[in-house]
């Protein structure tokens, strides 16, 4: 079955490179930057201008689509879909939303509004919230196991009302009659990526997950975590795995450029997955495997190529492979014997480092890429 290799969208910011962790291209976070300042005044060069040339990049690199995350501190996903459609052809648009946020008649609507516009090209990256400060963000207090719940539900309805004519009085939800207009109506139904690590989300996403998405852990602790989401569906998924990448010619110059980023990093920073203080089972685990490096980077190296301390150079997850193009090729094909069938990977800055990857990394995995 051939995998599909999405690219991530940096929707917070993109940083110049590992070395700097400083967002110079895009983005609204405090100290960002956007890319056409001059002098303190905007030459019109916007965010949305940036994200479309990367979004270009990984379609003419081989990549099937991108993932556009969705954080307090970020452009709305829905919205930039949209912005970007017309830049891209068969490009496909990871929407990562949290149900808790949405009612199931207006997602409905907005996908189906998206998919007569893109030709079908809309993909969902289901969350339901790490918890702590972020959540409250949202003003939404609901309990961990209770958001699952509720995104559970929130699909139920969600996938009646595309059918049409649906009533549903549930725990959180109410609709009488509901579906979409005859226009809309008859759409695709977007693939769903369903993330989650807890057993609460992996029960949930063995209901209705078409690919099980995770952060990228060592490959015995994957394995497990897999074996899980197969226990609880009846069907089981297929698997999805979130990479950041770091390849070069050699070896030798991936791990420099880690030393280098070392050195730079910001210390009693954040070791990955996101800020602390909530509930994210996932961001537990991937704590859970890394040991306390001191100097050595090497140190968070915990299988061959796989290093965990991406978390230290860039938001975001600690996981992430490094080594020569070779390498990470390999590791990726290790995936793929894993079960894998599709990767959403990731690199700083994501404009060249999809190029990057597209030309050097993706011809040498096994011909089996979509």
């Amino acid at each position: 079955m051939p995998v599909d290799i999405y690219w991530r969208i940096h929707m917070e910011g993109d940083q110049p490179s590992l070395r700097r962790r400083v967002r110079s291209r895009g983005g609204f976070a405090p100290g960002g930057t956007a890319p056409g300042t001059r002098d303190g005044r905007d030459d019109g060069y916007t965010h949305a201008d940036y994200m479309a040339e990367v979004a270009r990049a990984a379609e003419e690199s081989g990549f099937v689509g991108g993932l556009l995350p969705n954080f307090p501190h970020t452009d709305d996903p829905w919205a930039a879909a949209a912005t970007l459609a017309r830049e891209t052809t068969s490009y496909r648009f990871m929407v990562a939303f949290q149900p808790g946020f949405l009612h199931p008649v207006q997602a409905a609507r907005m996908t189906a509004t998206l998919q007569r516009a893109t030709g079908g090209r809309i993909v969902y990256n289901v969350i339901s919230g790490g918890g702590g400060p972020a959540q409250l963000w949202w003003g939404d207090k609901v309990d961990h196991d209770d958001r699952y719940a509720r995104t559970s539900e929130f699909l139920d309805v969600l996938k009646g009302v595309w059918q049409g004519g649906h009533t549903h009085h549930g725990r959180f939800y109410q609709v009488e009659d509901a579906g979409l207009p005859e226009e809309l109506a008859g759409q695709p139904f977007p693939e769903i990526f369903f993330s989650g690590s807890s057993p609460a989300a992996i029960d949930a996403a063995g209901r209705h997950a078409d690919y099980y998405l995770s952060w990228l852990e060592p490959f015995e602790a994957l394995a497990e975590k897999f074996d899980a989401v197969r226990a609880h569906s009846a069907t089981p998924p297929r698997f999805a795995v979130r990479v950041d990448l770091l390849a070069r010619e050699s070896e030798e110059e991936a791990w420099e450029e880690i030393r280098q980023g070392w050195q730079a990093r910001p210390r009693g920073g954040d070791s990955g997955g996101g800020s602390g203080g909530g509930d994210s089972v996932g961001v537990r685990r991937s704590r859970s495997f890394l040991a306390e490096a001191g100097d050595d980077p090497r140190a968070l190296e915990v299988a061959p190529n796989v290093w965990g301390g991406f978390g230290q150079l860039r938001d975001g997850p600690a996981f992430g492979l490094v080594g020569d193009y070779h390498q990470v090729a390999e590791r990726l094909d290790q995936f793929l014997d894993l079960g894998v069938d599709a990767f959403i990977l990731a690199g700083i800055p994501h404009l060249e480092e999809a190029r990057r990857v597209g030309r050097h990394v993706l011809p040498l995995l096994k011909g089996r890429t979509s």
